[in-house]
């Protein structure tokens, strides 16, 4: 299992590089075409539609090729569409190469997250936030890496470095041995072979969670739309929001980032111990709160270095969320680990391609004050989800009483 973890981390560093390489090279992208931010955000929409696609198809190719198939046939796609962007074809062909991209390194966040929630029969929060620190450290250090390689002149080969990257991880999957879990890479997943962490038949069907499931799984939906959205907001706006807050400078303000990432990085690498300790559900509401409280402190402060305390903060207490709020929704909905963890992380993709759009055009008529305060209430909406979705799993049987608060 450890082996598994091991290359599992290596390839959410993947994803994360992969995630953010796009962006972080765009400006000059553009130059190179000579495209508009118009045509920029066709790119990363197709891109990102290709995620939703292999986020969402992912437990249909588990069920026919297998899980490693699907983890070859995802790196298989997102090597290919890194060689096409490598080669800077024609706008047409690099707009064709990017669902192609994204539904690779959709897949295979999906496939590989159900696969460390559905089978790490203990500890499985601090796995995944394992998986989530290298995903972090990917998405920290491609905009720094992108940023130097332009600085060189040599930003094209940022594509296929990531090829090569995402073809050596490839290998592995192909040919490691991963001993007793060979088996279950190997078999193609049909509901019967649904196992929870008890190592039983599942509770709830893959494909059915019930009228009491249903409700459940609504509310944590929402609950990943808002929070994805919020975190992409975040980063894409908080060096703008700092400038005008602020009066930072640029290089200032695109540090605030820095900052923020840098202390997702640093929380990931606890949180899974501490929501083992304390429970999945209180650990999201601790947290949640926490995250809620420092966000609606920043509109009050406008000093350079209470900024940077209050985002680096901000950072610590988001950090766990996303994987936390995984395993306590699968934790509550057992047997369902392909399909939930799917429409988990596909509600965060699109909950993090449309908020920022509405928190881009808030931020375009009213002052930075404003957008502060709309993601606030962003938060507060997220927080009520979770609440309801505690309060109402109280109401299922068979949740262990010490994970469900």
């Amino acid at each position: 299992m450890r082996r598994l973890l091991w290359v599992g981390c290596l390839s959410y560093l993947l994803i994360g590089l992969a995630h953010v390489v796009m962006g972080s090279v765009l400006e000059e992208l553009l130059r190179h075409f000579g495209r508009d931010y118009s045509d920029g955000g066709q790119l990363i929409f197709a891109q990102f539609f290709g995620f939703l696609i292999g986020v969402l198809t992912t437990p249909w190719w588990a069920g026919r090729i297998g899980r490693r198939g699907t983890i070859l046939l995802a790196l298989g796609a997102l090597t290919l569409g890194e060689i096409v962007y490598s080669f800077l074809p024609a706008w047409e062909w690099m707009l064709a190469a990017a669902p192609v991209a994204g539904f690779g390194f959709g897949m295979v966040e999906a496939a590989i997250g159900s696969l460390i929630i559905g089978f790490f029969h203990e500890n499985k929060a601090v796995a995944m936030s394992r998986l989530e620190v290298f995903f972090g450290i990917g998405a920290f250090v491609m905009p720094a890496a992108g940023s130097l390689l332009i600085a060189m002149g040599i930003w094209k080969i940022s594509f296929p470095i990531l090829a090569g990257v995402s073809f050596a991880v490839l290998l592995l999957w192909w040919f490691t041995s991963f001993g007793a879990m060979n088996n279950v890479l190997t078999k193609q997943n049909e509901e019967a072979g649904a196992v929870t962490e008890h190592g039983t038949q599942a509770a709830i069907s893959p494909y059915r969670y019930g009228s009491r499931g249903l409700p459940l799984l609504l509310l944590m939906v929402v609950f990943f739309v808002l929070y994805v959205g919020i975190e992409m907001s975040l980063v894409n706006f908080l060096p703008s929001i700092l400038i005008e807050h602020s009066g930072m400078s640029s290089a200032l303000g695109t540090l605030g980032v820095t900052f923020f990432w840098g202390a997702m990085v640093a929380g990931r690498l606890i949180a899974g111990n501490l929501a083992e300790r304390m429970g999945y559900g209180r650990y999201l509401l601790i947290h949640g709160i926490g995250s809620l409280l420092v966000l609606a402190l920043i509109p009050f402060f406008s000093g350079v270095a209470v900024s940077y305390l209050l985002i680096f903060g901000l950072g610590l207490l988001m950090a766990g969320i996303f994987a936390i709020g995984l395993i306590f929704t699968n934790h509550l909905l057992p047997g369902t680990a392909e399909r939930t963890t799917s429409l988990l992380i596909a509600a965060g993709g699109l909950g993090g391609a449309l908020l920022p759009l509405l928190t881009g055009e808030v931020m375009n008529s009213y002052r930075s004050e404003i957008t502060l305060w709309t993601m606030v209430l962003f938060m507060a909406a997220m927080m009520s989800m979770l609440v309801v979705s505690i309060l109402y799993s109280k109401r299922i049987a068979n949740v262990p009483s010490r994970h469900g608060t």
